[in-house]
């Protein structure tokens, strides 16, 4: 990683971990400390906010440099070069949090009891930053985490089918985000780095029913590009990967996307609920659950899974 980088990243209240991995406090963990609001995967899933450790295998990795993406996106690498143990990176990824989290104890706002469980996570979400599946012992870390209790999210865009394909230990949930109806909108808004992401992409699509885990299609939502007249195109990319839940979720203004789009292109909560209910109805999905914070709807075709954790 070039030093300009990690200086960036430092700055930006990344802990880094090794050589290629890194770690972050997420918004709805400082939240669940300090207001006692979760984030919505607690809500759809059962996942506890503040005992989640948002980390990435892949911090300087990735195969696009989708429009809406809110994180850095000055990297320049597609391998990572000299893999680190993932037994080692999920203790020093623990450790990280830890030391991210230890400023929170003496704020008189902070809920202690939470804190102490923070410093215990119980859920491991892949999705920091960068293609997670670029990592080539990414089976092995969720093994690691699976036998340590842990609960696993992968989040991907669906460019590796290959690694997917290869996975001897899956996740707990695995997320494919799904945010173009067609390869032409593919290109432009998820502007990818290889020259066949789409056809990948669909491989993966193709492959989700085979596997034997609960799977999820994220479809993130921009006004102006990938949202209006498309109901009909994803139902049709969707029923491909027959997924176990649809997440429509409208694109946030933050971050570096806010140097690429603008406040308008940010969907209101209001539109995210129409579109999920012309989904369901084409799609023969339920429209079960939504959070108007997050401008996310949740859309299943088995509402008895819903939780993840209890």
């Amino acid at each position: 990683m070039r030093e300009e980088v990690r200086a960036l990243l430092k700055k930006q209240h990344y802990a880094l971990v090794g050589n290629h991995s890194g770690v972050k406090l997420c918004h709805w963990l400082k939240k669940s400390l300090l207001s006692g609001r979760l984030c919505y995967k607690h809500d759809f899933y059962g996942i506890t906010s503040h005992r989640c450790l948002q980390f990435s295998p892949t911090i300087n990795h990735c195969t696009q440099k989708c429009v809406f993406c809110w994180r850095f996106q000055g990297y320049t690498e597609s391998k990572v070069e000299n893999p680190e143990d993932p037994k080692t990176l999920l203790d020093q990824a623990i450790e990280a949090q830890k030391k991210l989290l230890t400023g929170f104890k003496g704020n008189e706002k902070c809920d202690l009891r939470r804190w102490e469980e923070a410093n215990k996570p119980q859920h491991l979400a892949c999705s920091l930053v960068g293609e997670p599946t670029l990592y080539p012992y990414l089976s092995e870390l969720f093994e690691e985490c699976h036998r340590r209790g842990m609960t696993t999210f992968l989040v991907t865009n669906g460019t590796n089918p290959k690694a997917i394909k290869e996975l001897d230990t899956l996740p707990s949930q695995l997320y494919v985000t799904v945010a173009a109806p067609n390869k032409e909108i593919y290109r432009n808004l998820c502007r990818p780095l290889i020259s066949d992401g789409w056809e990948r992409l669909m491989q993966t699509l193709e492959l989700l029913p085979s596997l034997n885990t609960r799977t999820v299609i994220r479809h993130t939502l921009v006004d102006g590009w990938n949202l209006d007249g498309w109901v009909d195109a994803y139902v049709r990319l969707d029923s491909k990967a027959d997924p176990l839940f649809i997440e429509p979720k409208g694109y946030v203004f933050v971050g570096g996307s806010r140097q690429r789009l603008s406040i308008n292109e940010m969907p209101p909560h209001q539109k995210i609920r129409e579109f999920g209910s012309r989904m369901a109805q084409k799609i023969g999905y339920e429209l079960i659950m939504e959070r108007e914070d997050s401008r996310v709807v949740l859309l299943t075709k088995d509402k008895s899974r819903m939780k993840l954790v209890q």
